[in-house]
């Protein structure tokens, strides 16, 4: 019999299209964004636990001006990145004149290797933009403390861990500013979306600026538009573009669909740890990793990776699973190693053989869906299925 299991299932209910129906009866309906989405982001903010959050159309553009934002402050210079990542996380840096330099990942968070990073420092690094895989917190106190003593600013990219902790605290809300997506496959679903979050006043000015065109009347300071205006009287005030930016503007009905999501994500995601926690607990430890760190993690998908290189075991499970109609994704976020990959392999050459731990996920790793929905039975059963090969 098959599993027939898809990456995601059910991530936009009949719940949230209702209102979306039920806000397009009125008459003449604000399409582009408007006062839903303002509410969505006061209603993630208070849920993230920061001041401010500004929604744009996708996670990838809210990675373009997290690194828009980071050099109008900071100037060019390095971020440093892991090689496991969306390839827009390292896109955004390239796009912004920003050198990208990659340490390897830690096999247990699959988050960047603490020391590597804090070696990685030098003059010219202007941020390290860390990524949350799949649901795993990947900060340290060691790397929260190193990079505030030395003022080197924490980019989170949580596109993939909504409701995962670090310390208690919500993994987004720790660093300077904070990357979300609100992809259908992801935690909670837009449809396309996603969100910049940070504590930081001038830069949630910047970016509400960057999200519409650079437009000074997109901030929301009376103060910032004052003193633009103040500066050039010679414009419009209406049409003063403060920065060379973008229109990366979310509409209403995204922000419905965010409103409505919200209030379920958190007993969504409990039900996902528990998937987890099953999914892992049944695994052949001797043949596979179950050793990932859970603790605080918010997993909307299953890690499967082989325990040791097995080229001959690892071809047995992509068989078992195309068998059983289990969806999965190989080499985990972003399909492994990015330095791999065409746009990175014409810059950096062969540079990326030199990261032994993201190269094993890439080879011997895969993401299979974890939804609400899931059944525990299907969990036992693939389980099974894969200790027996």
């Amino acid at each position: 019999m098959n599993l027939d299991w898809p990456l995601m299932k059910n991530n936009v209910s009949r719940a949230d299209l209702a209102a979306v129906s039920e806000y397009l009866q009125h008459d003449d309906p604000v399409l582009t964004h408007s006062k839903n989405v303002a509410a969505f982001e006061q209603e993630w903010s208070a849920w993230l636990g920061v001041k401010h959050s500004v929604m744009v159309n996708s996670g990838a553009s809210a990675n373009l001006v997290s690194m828009t934002a980071l050099r109008e402050r900071h100037g060019p210079g390095e971020v440093i990145v892991p090689p496991l990542t969306w390839a827009s996380d390292i896109a955004s840096v390239l796009q912004c004149g920003l050198k990208p330099v990659f340490v390897d990942i830690d096999a247990q968070t699959l988050g960047m290797d603490t020391e590597q990073v804090l070696d990685a420092v030098t003059k010219d690094t202007r941020a390290v933009f860390i990524t949350h895989i799949l649901g795993y917190n990947a900060l340290t106190r060691r790397l929260v403390d190193e990079l505030a003593k030395r003022n080197i600013p924490l980019i989170e990219d949580a596109c993939e861990s909504h409701g995962a902790t670090f310390e208690g605290r919500r993994v987004g809300s720790i660093g300077w500013q904070s990357d979300f997506s609100f992809y259908y496959a992801h935690h909670m679903s837009t449809i396309e979306g996603g969100m910049i979050s940070t504590n930081d006043p001038e830069l949630y000015q910047t970016v509400r600026m960057l999200r519409s065109h650079g437009m000074v009347r997109e901030a929301a300071s009376p103060e910032v538009r004052r003193s633009y205006q103040e500066k050039f009287p010679d414009l419009n005030p209406d049409f003063i573009f403060a920065f060379p930016a973008f229109n990366v503007r979310p509409t209403e009905i995204g922000g419905i669909l965010g409103r409505s999501q919200l209030k379920r994500l958190d007993a969504n995601n409990a039900l996902r740890t528990k998937n987890l926690k099953l999914f892992l607990g049944r695994l052949d430890a001797g043949k596979y990793r179950t050793d990932f760190a859970v603790d605080g993690s918010s997993n909307y998908a299953f890690t499967l990776v082989l325990r040791e290189p097995d080229t001959a075991l690892w071809a047995r499970v992509e068989k078992a699973l195309r068998k059983h109609r289990v969806e999965f994704r190989r080499g985990l976020s972003g399909g492994g190693n990015q330095l791999r990959q065409p746009y990175l392999r014409r810059l950096f050459s062969e540079h990326y053989k030199k990261f032994p731990v993201t190269d094993h996920v890439h080879f011997f790793g895969a993401y299979i869906g974890n939804y609400p929905s899931l059944e525990p039975e299907k969990i036992t059963r693939l389980c099974g299925l894969l200790n027996a090969l």
